[in-house]
């Protein structure tokens, strides 16, 4: 995506790590979840000082992986990057967590989020367990224990002359399908490769003790789900027509998601634009927005699909040719 460069930093453990996108781009957020764990999210409503936004960070480790944004500003002030105060610049950060704490993991620091900075470019996104998405499950309506592994996506297509992609880190409590409604991560059943849909799951979760916290009877408690999402474009959208676009993109949770935006998920969508290219008709808008939704749907398939074991995504392909 012109004006974009998407970095990844992974935990030496491979169960934990973060995600930043470099700007500078404008932004506007839609929260659909009930659980979100965000950070300097303020800066992105349209009434806001800040125009521009310097850089986003999607990062494991709940509300403690927020820590990794120190790092990402502090990446960016040493090379004079943020919003000019008159006495230093001060990098705009805006970042949002998904729940994967487990015992004997460390958390996302400062640290891993300098790494990912470091680790930016502008070629093509890594994909699967890594960043953000490397400590990511789905389908845990029946409990943790059926599982399965999510990860992180990414899509793109364009809409006439403005490119338009995104990024979703999948680690939803329901279950992840595809266009044809075929599911293809979630909660397992007892044979492999077999899914329980979200009836199944969620009876077998009842009998497991599905309202009690994890660990002890195998059910989510709230704040242990998310899906993260970010789609940019280079369209030269103002932040109130971002805040249409992101509206329209969030749809792409429900279409891929099920049950999505519970008690139990903090899921965010953000939309970013870089670009200075004037949109040539009132329809473009509807374009880009509709096309956002579109590549969403496909970065949250392709997730789950890259973080099979196998790393296989021809059975993706088959799907989304």
């Amino acid at each position: 995506m012109p004006g974009l460069r998407v970095g990844h930093a992974t935990d030496p453990g491979g169960r934990t790590g973060c995600t930043v996108v470099l700007g500078p781009f404008r932004g506007a957020v839609e929260l659909s979840g009930l659980a979100t764990g965000t950070r300097e999210l303020g800066a992105l409503d349209p009434r806001h000082l800040v125009a521009r936004i310097d850089a986003l960070l999607l990062t494991g480790g709940s509300a403690f992986g927020l820590a990794a944004a120190d790092g990402v500003a502090g990446w960016l002030a040493e090379r004079g990057i943020g919003f000019e105060t008159g006495v230093a610049p001060v990098p705009i950060v805006p970042a949002a967590v998904i729940f994967d704490l487990a015992e004997g993991v460390p958390r996302p620091d400062a640290a891993l989020g300098r790494q990912a900075c470091a680790a930016a470019g502008d070629g093509p996104v890594e994909e699967g367990r890594v960043g953000a998405g490397a400590g990511a499950t789905v389908g845990k309506l029946a409990g943790r224990e059926r599982s399965s592994p999510g990860g992180i996506g990414s899509a793109a297509g364009r809409s006439g002359d403005h490119a338009v992609g995104a990024l979703a880190v999948v680690n939803a409590l329901g279950n992840v399908s595809d266009r044809t409604g075929r599911i293809v991560a979630g909660a397992r059943g007892e044979r492999a490769g077999e899914w329980l849909d979200t009836a199944g799951a969620r009876r077998l979760g009842a009998t497991a003790g599905f309202a009690r916290k994890e660990g002890k009877g195998g059910g989510p408690s709230p704040g242990t789900n998310t899906t993260l999402a970010v789609v940019g474009t280079d369209a030269p959208l103002s932040r109130g027509e971002l805040a249409r676009v992101v509206r329209v993109a969030s749809t792409a949770l429900a279409r891929r998601i099920d049950p999505v935006h519970t008690p139990f998920d903090g899921d965010v969508v953000f939309a970013l634009a870089t670009g200075t290219r004037p949109l040539t008709q009132p329809t473009d808008l509807f374009r880009v927005g509709a096309l956002a939704a579109d590549c969403l749907a496909r970065a949250i398939a392709r997730g789950v699909y890259a973080a099979d074991d196998l790393g296989d995504m021809r059975a993706y392909r088959s799907v989304y040719p």
